[in-house]
């Protein structure tokens, strides 16, 4: 294969230039691009791939654990299984969009996999502290242990909200950036209506992901009431057309600012915080990081992406 038909391969497996971020593109989406077309070679699904990633992840977040020598290699070794799982992560969706291998079980697996690597880093750090203790604090912890259980809960459901909000912020964009094709946007009504008509030949496993999916879809809209409003503002007005391509260019020009902060909030950003506090022996700093830092930077996303809907909500209603 020449050198020009592997670029338009690499660029056909991204998802947007306008959602990338630069790590992504110098990093792992290189090296995702690489396990696709090795998989695409041997047979190997998407699924395949993130279930891998899966136990690629919470191998490398038990690792975190050790806390003093002579074990503290095995933190290293941890954070390459992470970065490895994370490469996974990003070679799934790069060999869907190259064999065109879709499927909402995808879509779900995709979701759930990172969960599944930062439970294990939040049991492994809170475990650490409790019987390592840190630099900073010694055996606070360990005296005190309601402390880093409290903060390492609250951490893991907004880690969890932050995740679903940058998803469905992203997916939005895509949506007026490459049309419904190019995106996976999905509604309640929707998946609702999907449910009913596919629920008499669906077996119990196929219904639980889809009941779990659709929670977990409309837990993204009660947090977007003016995104809804905009959805159905251009549904009365458009159907179930795509907007004309005037309209699609200003809302990318109002999303695309936004779009940094939908990837900081996703894993590079998060996961170089936590790879720091683990290095310098300082576990918690992490759970403060997801408490402040990236709370503040989720509640700046989700003001300034609503005021841009109720903005175009009243352009077209003008």
């Amino acid at each position: 294969m020449n050198i020009k038909k592997l670029r338009e391969e690499y660029r056909a497996s991204l998802k947007s230039s306008d959602t990338e971020e630069h790590i992504d593109l110098f990093f792992y989406r290189p090296l995702g691009f690489a396990w696709a077309k090795l998989a695409a070679r041997l047979g190997i699904t998407p699924n395949a791939i993130t279930i891998a990633s899966i136990f690629l992840g919470v191998a490398g977040g038990i690792l975190l654990y050790w806390g003093e020598q002579p074990w503290l290699w095995l933190n290293w070794l941890g954070i390459a299984l992470i970065v490895w799982a994370n490469s996974f992560d990003s070679a799934d969706g790069q060999l869907a969009r190259l064999t065109g291998q879709y499927s909402r079980l995808g879509r779900i697996l995709d979701g759930v996999s990172g969960d599944f690597w930062f439970v294990a880093i939040y049991f492994a750090l809170v475990f650490r502290e409790l019987h390592f203790g840190d630099k900073l604090c010694g055996d606070f912890f360990a005296e005190h242990p309601w402390v880093i259980w409290v903060m390492a809960v609250a951490a893991g459901v907004c880690h969890a909200k932050q995740a679903a909000m940058a998803d469905y912020y992203r997916q939005f964009h895509l949506y007026f950036l490459k049309g419904k094709e190019g995106s996976e946007l999905d509604s309640t009504a929707q998946l609702d209506a999907q449910y009913e008509a596919e629920k008499s030949k669906n077996g119990f496993f196929k219904r639980l992901t889809m009941k779990v999916y659709r929670n977990y879809t409309a837990n993204q809209e009660v947090m977007t009431p003016a995104m809804q409003q905009l959805r159905r503002d251009l549904r009365d007005r458009y159907g179930e057309t795509m907007p004309p391509q005037s309209f699609r260019d200003r809302f990318r020009r109002l999303s695309f600012p936004l779009m940094k902060y939908t990837n900081m909030l996703s894993f590079n950003t998060r996961i170089i915080a936590m790879f720091l506090s683990v290095i310098f022996q300082v576990p918690w700093l992490y759970f403060a990081f997801e408490l402040v830092v990236l709370n503040l930077m989720l509640l700046y996303m989700v003001l300034r992406h609503e005021k841009a809907c109720r903005t175009l909500s009243a352009e077209l209603k003008a």
